[in-house]
């Protein structure tokens, strides 16, 4: 075996080491010598340095593997190590890192209408709404006057239509609204349910109203002025009331809610889209006649809500629902027999007793809490028209602060037109329930004033639950005392049903609840009101007042006479003097009860004896 290497293996290079052996470049290419010094290596391998046998014999074996040797790249990176240290696999340098950070947005949220954010609204809605539900179903008590009366109306009425029975007469003379229309609608649902089912019907009403407040506010503002207006509107007392109360109120206040959810629906439509709110808005009147009052509040708001979009020609918008509204009311009132009853309940109504000032401190003890809100609402919405907290917000310009200022006017000033009214006739009749359709329209104010109160990304949450609670609380407490103001009836209708005969003729102070409960056996007909009479003696004249009830007690006119003292106490007390004095009759029952107030009463009950 030879003591030559049969192969070249390349050994790092060691620069203290003794030069043994050539060295090479980074191409692993043998190292030039310079001109000048060709001389010199030349001389040196001659005098004896034996450089010239090694050279060549390496020089050799370097030719020999020359092709294997790998060649390094050139380029912007020039300290490559050489091949004769090590060998490494090139890698290019990205220009640009692989991960990025993320622009940081400068709102953590997004004020956008979103699917989530509506339907976490409806789910909230849904919550006030069997809130709203719950509060009007605890409730309790027998028929009270007005819902005795036009339940039994409508009975007669389907009757009449059904079996040819006599129709009782009178009724467009003294009805607040159509005898057509509610009372039909509500006596079909008695027939079948009952009270509970008549009062069921209005508590739907009430409760479609809250869900339409929520929307046509939503449209105009945001999601949180609508919770909150929905919120405050629903645990009013007139709203709870009117929820389980078999009246004409709860489906004209729907009615007057779904006018404006479509004045405010359509306010980017094509203007004579807007008729389609004047027949609901024709129909709310025809339900109930003091409707008509809040029929300005919906023309204006036609205008004002396209006022961003159309710009002066909202006002064709406003004229179309004008025009179209009185068209059809003109058309009513021509076929129809309603105008009667729309002089004596309405626009002609009797003036009462009551001072301004008794009326003023019972709306600020029923609506004066949400009706305070709405007025800061407005001065806040007049001073700043956004309606949100995001830097990014789209919309920024909002409204002008005229518009601002026109819209908080209409829409809380409606809340006035009901008391106003009521203290020119100076009486507190149906002033509770003429206060809610004021406040219906004044709620969104209400929504803005809270929002504002609790600031900024919920700063001060508990001021907003604050006036929440203590509506709710008023809600509660006056809604309580409000269904405690008549007496149980079910005592009475058990005591007089014995002495109902078909030719009989009776007196009572509030006579509508007998003839309800007791339909089947008694009619309005065979009864005569406290409120009013027309006696005609023996000789064909007619008498009223006190005089027509003495001269008619006197002759024994009556088969039975019932008094409670709470309707009309002054002329309780003088009837039942006429009646003991008389001699016809005695008395066969005295029934007591108590009332909400702290009062207390009794059912006294006299039967003809000669």
């Amino acid at each position: 075996m030879t003591s030559r290497h049969d192969h070249y293996t390349p050994q790092p290079y060691d620069p203290y080491a003794d030069d043994d052996f050539t060295w090479f470049n980074s191409d692993g290419q043998s190292a030039a010598v310079p001109q000048g010094q060709q001389g010199q290596q030349g001389q040196q391998g001659q005098q004896g340095y034996g450089y010239d046998e090694q050279y060549h014999a390496y020089q050799q074996q370097h030719e020999q593997y020359a092709d294997a040797v790998p060649q390094q790249p050139v380029g912007q990176h020039e300290d490559q190590p050489t091949y004769a240290l090590r060998t490494v696999r090139y890698q290019q340098v990205p220009d640009e890192p692989e991960y990025h950070i993320p622009q940081t947005p400068d709102a953590g949220w997004d004020d956008r209408p979103s699917r989530r954010r509506a339907w976490v609204s409806r789910g909230v809605l849904v919550v006030l709404m069997a809130i709203q539900a719950v509060l009007s179903l605890r409730l309790s008590n027998t028929a009270f006057q007005d819902e005795a009366l036009y339940l039994a109306a409508g009975h007669n009425i389907i009757d009449h239509w059904t079996n040819s029975t006599p129709l009782h007469s009178g009724y467009e003379s003294y009805f607040s609204g159509s005898p057509m229309l509610y009372p039909v609608a509500a006596a079909l649902v008695d027939g079948y349910f009952g009270l509970s089912g008549a009062r069921l019907l209005s508590l739907l009403c009430m409760l479609g109203a809250t869900g339409l407040l929520y929307s046509f506010t939503r449209r105009m503002f945001n999601e949180r002025v609508a919770l909150v207006a929905a919120a405050m509107f629903a645990v009013t007392q007139p709203t709870i009331v009117l929820g389980w109360f078999a009246t004409y109120d709860a489906p004209a206040i729907f009615l007057l809610a779904l006018s404006a959810w479509i004045v405010v629906r359509t306010n980017r439509a094509p203007a004579i889209a807007v008729l389609l709110a004047a027949p609901v808005m024709v129909l709310a009147v025809a339900v109930k006649y003091a409707s008509a009052l809040y029929v300005p509040t919906l023309v204006v708001l036609a205008a004002l809500t396209a006022w961003h979009h159309k710009g002066w020609r909202c006002l064709l918008r406003a004229f179309l629902l004008g025009l179209g509204t009185a068209a059809l009311v003109g058309v009513g009132l021509m076929y129809t027999d309603v105008l009667a009853g729309v002089q004596q309940t309405t626009t002609n109504r009797a003036h009462g007793t009551d001072s301004a000032a008794s009326l003023l401190q019972k709306s600020a003890e029923w609506g004066g809490l949400m009706f305070a809100t709405a007025v800061a609402g407005a001065a806040a919405y007049a001073l700043r028209g956004r309606m949100n907290e995001s830097p990014r917000s789209y919309g920024l310009n909002g409204p002008g602060w005229r518009w601002r200022v026109l819209l908080g006017l209409v829409l809380t000033g409606t809340a006035v037109l009901a008391p106003a009214y009521q203290i020119h006739l100076s009486t507190a009749v149906s002033l509770y329930k003429h206060l809610d359709f004021g406040l219906l329209f004044a709620a969104p104010m209400a929504g803005v004033g809270v929002i504002r109160l609790v600031g900024k990304h919920f700063r001060y949450p508990q001021l907003g639950i604050l006036i929440w609670v203590a509506a709710l609380c008023l809600g509660v407490s006056q809604s309580e005392w409000r269904f405690g103001l008549w007496p149980d009836s079910t005592p009475l209708v058990k005591a007089i049903e014995p002495y109902m005969k078909p030719e009989a003729r009776y007196l009572g102070a509030t006579y509508e609840v007998p003839v309800y409960y007791l339909r089947d056996k008694t009619n309005h007909s065979q009864w005569t009101s406290t409120y009013g009479i027309g006696y005609s003696d023996e000789k064909g004249k007619i008498h009223h007042g006190r005089e027509g009830y003495r001269l008619a007690i006197e002759a024994g006119y009556f088969d039975l006479v019932v008094l409670d003292g709470v309707a009309t106490p002054d002329l309780d007390k003088y009837l039942e003097q006429q009646v003991t004095k008389s001699g016809h009759y005695r008395m066969v029952g005295t029934i007591s009860f108590e009332l909400s107030g702290g009062g207390t009463g009794s059912y006294k009950i006299w039967t003809k004896t000669s």
